[in-house]
Order: C-alpha cells, then structure tokens, then sequence
C-alpha cells in the first residue's frame, strides 16, 4: 500500500530559438508532435508505478481533484492496472501538476500547480477509515510525503501504529515539517539535504554524516535510517550496528526526476517479501534500480529485466 501525494509530472521539450525581446529570456520552439509533450505518474503515484513495474501488487492511496488533470490521472492508473479505490476526489481541490520546460535537453524552467491545503473533514476522516481497514491485507506499506498537504501527523501517526500493531513493515519518504510525527516507522529515507535539516548538523565529511544518521535514528526510533546520497549511494543505519555505506554504481546520468521514489518503492518491495530480506539487501538492489533510472529522461520506472541486468553487470 502507497499513501501519500499524487501528482502528474509533465514534460514539455522544445528547442531555443531566440532570446525574447520582451526580456533577456530563452524563447521555447514547442514542435507540434506527440513527442513534445509527456506526462508521468509523479509523487506517491510514481511510488506505486516503480513497484507495478518490478512486478509488486499495489494500492495507491491519495487525494486528486475534481479536475481534468485529476481525472487523466486516473486514466493512466486504471491503463497500467494499479489499483485505484484508495484514491479520494475532492471537489474544488486542484491536482498537484509538476510542469518542467526542457529545451535542448536542459530544464530551462519548472511550473507548479497544486493545493497543499488538508483535505476537508470529512473526505479526511472517510481516507483515514479506508486506509485503516485495509492495512492488514498488504506486505507493507509506503508513506510517500511531499508536503502536499494530504498526509497530516495524526494519519501519519495513526498508519505507523496500525502497521506496528499488525506486524507490517512502515517505510517514510519524509519531508521537514512532519519529521516528528514519522517515530516508529521501519524505515525512513532522507536524502542528505533533509537529513541535515532535520538533525540541525551541516554536512561537512563522513563523520557528520555519521553524528545526523545515529541523531535521527535515535529520535525516529526506527529500525532503520537510510540516507540517500545521490552520486555518493546511500548511509544505511541501525540500532547497536556500524554504519552501512552502499556506494552506487558508475552509469551515466540524464535525469534524477523521481530516482528517491524508485529506492524507497523497491526497498519495501524487498522488505514486504518477508524478514529473511534485510535493510542492506534491500538498499543495495534499490541502488541498482536507482541507477537505472536516472539513466532515463522524466520520471521513469525500472523494470525487473533492466533491474537484473544492472545486477548482473556489475558482478
């Protein structure tokens, strides 16, 4: 189960013809083909995409709107046959919509169009009752939180619990403002931009990454904190063990777009097959399919053959 911010990440590519003489910007030639414009599952619903395409079963659960967007959105879920009955309309909410400008193959601007408010009370309360009565029937469930509004600290609270009580590993893509309410979750992932925030310690060498991982770990009480590091691969830390460092492998790079949702999507398919998988295990095939897709452009997926082949290479 994925719950969290749904979005659409849409593409539009172009080329740079001119600089405007209106201001001293790059004027966009969009070419009028189906290749010049696309649109991706983004946020939570990338997420559930990266388990669909490594071969998990998954319910995306979330919040769109009642807008054309939204129902596209939807569209493109039922096509790919992710599971869509966790997935709230709410009326006047405007879906979040990532828009990135590329022209010449560089992201030359990124527009936004989203409602971060919380949902109202009682779409709330009917998200919160579906979510809980469901929980026991997966191998684990995602929080995949960008701030958007739908995931507030007494769901967050009240999923962790659930899962903790029913024996279901918890994994937390986290975002600044809702660190406190994550304590107790299997997993939480952050990427060391928020890993510093979070802990009040800058980033300077391996040590202080070492004095944030073992400062949240503590204050998280999770079973595992894993840090993502970019180019650098991942800090993984657990309770009354040395720090783990899975370094990535060296492919080329085109796109980061939605790489951070591929780890923690494949870490809790790896975790949801069951305790005979550890953190490492997991992190480190996660790391492989990371690299694949960032060898992509836009928010991409990674599929088991591509994952495999990764793997393989690399022994």
């Amino acid at each position: 189960m994925v719950v969290g911010d749904i979005m659409i990440d849409r593409f539009v590519w172009g080329r740079v013809s001119r600089i405007s003489p209106e201001a001293p910007v790059p004027v966009v030639l969009v070419e009028n083909n189906e290749r010049s414009e696309t649109m991706s599952l983004g946020g939570a619903a990338n997420v559930a995409n990266n388990i669909h395409s490594l071969g998990g079963e998954v319910l995306l659960c979330g919040v769109v709107g009642d807008d054309e967007m939204g129902q596209r959105l939807l569209e493109k879920l039922d096509e790919i046959g992710i599971q869509t009955e966790g997935i709230f309309t709410e009326k006047g909410r405007q879906t979040t919509v990532k828009t990135r400008i590329f022209a010449n193959q560089q992201q030359v601007v990124r527009i936004d169009r989203e409602t971060i408010d919380h949902p109202k009370p009682h779409l709330l309360r009917d998200f919160t009752d579906f979510i809980m009565g469901r929980i026991e029937d997966f191998d684990g469930i995602v929080i995949s939180d960008y701030g958007k509004g739908v995931l507030t600290g007494r769901l967050i609270r009240a999923i962790i619990r659930k899962a903790k009580k029913s024996r279901k590993p918890v994994l937390v893509d986290p975002k600044l403002r809702n660190y406190k309410f994550y304590k107790g979750a299997t997993v939480v992932t952050p990427n060391t931009k928020e890993a510093s925030e979070a802990s009040r310690v800058p980033i300077v060498d391996q040590s202080s990454i070492e004095k944030i991982g073992s400062k949240l770990l503590k204050e998280l009480q999770c079973k595992a904190l894993v840090i993502t590091r970019g180019e650098e691969g991942m800090a993984i830390f657990e309770k009354h063990r040395k720090p783990v460092y899975v370094p990535t492998e060296r492919v080329e790079v085109f796109d980061v777009t939605g790489a951070g949702d591929t780890v923690i999507g494949t870490l809790a398919l790896g975790l949801g097959t069951g305790p005979s998988v550890s953190v490492k295990e997991a992190a480190e095939i996660a790391n492989y399919a990371a690299g694949v897709v960032v060898g992509k452009m836009g928010t991409a997926t990674a599929t088991r053959k591509e994952l495999i082949e990764a793997m393989r290479k690399a022994t």
